[in-house]
């Protein structure tokens, strides 16, 4: 048994079952391996991002880490982007890059590049092997890392003549301590601030905003008055008919400071105090309420549901929340598409236990709030602002739940990144429906402008946000990669498209045509 036998062994062993590859010549070992493995699926991805961002949304619906399998520094730069987004979401990830042998290093041949050094940004731990004898031991290492609560980004860095020599046995996977509980002080802080009688915000991070989660924070609102606020941009949230309301942190600072106006305390549970997302002339950096307090609860790498549910407890909050009122869904539009009418569809249409792939940047800002009396589903973000996350992320989901509807809310500008992700979706015959929200230029930008102070801005910096000319036909790039596409401008038009979509199975793009 070589090195790359005796580490996919280890990894399968370990209950990573997904690879999402783009290898190149140091990794055929690896490549081989797989070949070998029973248990081990091969996913290709035909762009490094792509790879790092499927196994993202693999993580965030699955809850247990995937590998990646990239080719040197050069293939782990290609997906560094989505490698961001997944740290930011806490996501379990083992990359696995290869390098040249150990002993080729020293040439400087022309691909040797610092791997190191590009790792260590977007990972929590990195690792560069040094024997085919140790390589199993430091993969379980890299599964037992990714794994720590609520998930970690591993990157196990494979010399060739690692993956090549002769290796002994798999090791045996490792044990992942629980993660810390919060401590008495911290329930009693925000019991006493949540009875307060004050205005009070329960701000919402990470795994609070599980199911059974969010059913302790209601618990609390309901003892309390409470508002249940979530972060700007959460990795997964379990929402739709039946379960409890949490509002969104608007993404604008000043959307945000007026939306938790006379707020006087904020209990942080996994999540830290909001901030903005960029700096502005003359605006707060920071998103709380003059005069208000921070109070955590619990860290974003605590067990929040053990610290709500002690919390909900320590309020002599009702065992069980009372149902909230099912948010109304907006009539059926007619006419000419726009947002609010795309918004409407989707809400109608979504099938129980559906997933969303939310990277509908300006039109998610719309299709969140009007989506929340839809059927029961999960709704995935861009955890980190790197834009191309969209369409990978609906990747990893649909894998990781075969049986469960996924739907890609894409806006145009930011699918363009990873638009490779089309083809994988139509190899391995995916259950996903990619809305591709098509205005034709970066709208997001057209706003940024204007927000940062630019004055009066000309046709060259505008042709810098501006998609058009030559306009692009998503259909044709769709079904060029073998997804049948179809293209509506009306209401009508995209109510059918969409629900023909939810009712038959594999991929499927829709470009709507906004304004």
């Amino acid at each position: 048994m070589n090195g790359a036998e005796a580490l996919l062994e280890t990894l399968t062993e370990s209950g990573v079952e997904v690879c999402f590859a783009n290898p190149g010549t140091s990794e055929m070992q690896l490549v081989a391996a797989i070949d070998r493995s029973q248990s081990m699926r091969a996913v290709l991805c035909l762009f490094e991002g792509v790879a790092t961002g499927a196994a993202d949304g693999y993580a965030r619906i699955a809850g247990k880490p995937a590998a990646t399998l990239l080719h040197l520094g050069a293939g782990l730069g290609n997906g560094v982007a989505n490698l961001h987004n997944a740290r930011r979401a806490r996501s379990q990830i083992v990359n696995i890059v290869g390098d040249h042998a150990t002993y080729h290093l020293q040439y400087d041949a022309p691909l040797t590049s610092d791997i190191v050094g590009i790792a260590g940004p977007v990972s929590d731990w990195v690792h560069s092997s040094i024997s085919a004898e140790g390589l199993a031991v430091d993969g379980a290492a890299a599964v037992a890392a990714a794994r720590e609560f609520p998930g970690q980004i591993a990157t196990l860095i494979v010399p060739a003549d690692a993956a090549w020599g002769e290796a002994g046995l798999p090791a045996a996977p490792v044990a992942t301590p629980a993660p810390g509980v919060p401590e008495d002080a911290a329930i009693e802080s925000a019991r006493a601030a949540l009875a307060s009688g004050d205005a009070a915000v329960l701000y919402l991070g990470g795994p609070a905003l599980s199911e059974e989660a969010l059913n302790q924070a209601a618990r609390i609102a309901e003892a309390t008055g409470a508002r249940l606020v979530c972060e700007t941009f959460p990795a997964r949230i379990q929402r739709g008919a039946g379960r409890p309301l949490v509002e969104r942190l608007p993404y604008f600072g000043e959307a945000a400071l007026d939306a938790l106006h006379g707020v006087r305390h904020m209990v942080l549970a996994g999540a830290p105090a909001p901030v903005a997302f960029f700096a502005y002339p003359e605006k707060p950096s920071v998103l709380v309420p003059e005069g208000a307090d921070c109070i955590t609860l619990a860290e974003p790498r605590e067990d929040v549901l053990a610290g709500l549910t002690a919390l909900a407890d320590a309020l002599d909050a009702p065992k069980e929340p009372q149902p909230g009122p099912l948010a109304p869904l907006a009539p059926t539009p007619n006419g000419p598409l726009d947002v609010m009418g795309l918004g409407a569809v989707v809400a109608a249409h979504l099938p129980e236990d559906a997933i969303v792939s939310d990277e509908g940047a300006t039109a998610g800002i719309a299709l969140y709030p009007m989506t929340a009396g839809a059927k029961r589903h999960d709704w995935m973000t861009l955890t980190g602002g790197a834009i191309g996350q969209g369409l990978p992320l609906a990747i990893g989901a649909a894998i990781a739940a075969p049986d469960r509807k996924v739907v890609n809310l894409q806006a145009d500008g930011s699918g363009l990144y990873t638009v490779q992700a089309l083809w994988t979706m139509a190899r391995e015959k995916l259950d996903v429906v990619t809305v591709l929200i098509n205005n034709s230029r970066y709208a997001i930008l057209n706003i940024e402008l204007q927000r940062v102070g630019a004055q009066n801005p000309g046709p060259k910096a505008m042709s810098l946000l501006d998609l058009g000319n030559p306009d692009m036909s998503w259909t044709q790039i769709a079904e060029g990669f073998g997804v049948p596409a179809v293209k509506v401008t009306t209401a009508e038009e995209f109510d059918k498209a969409f629900a023909d979509a939810m009712a038959e199975k594999g991929p499927r793009l829709i470009e709507a045509i906004v304004p």
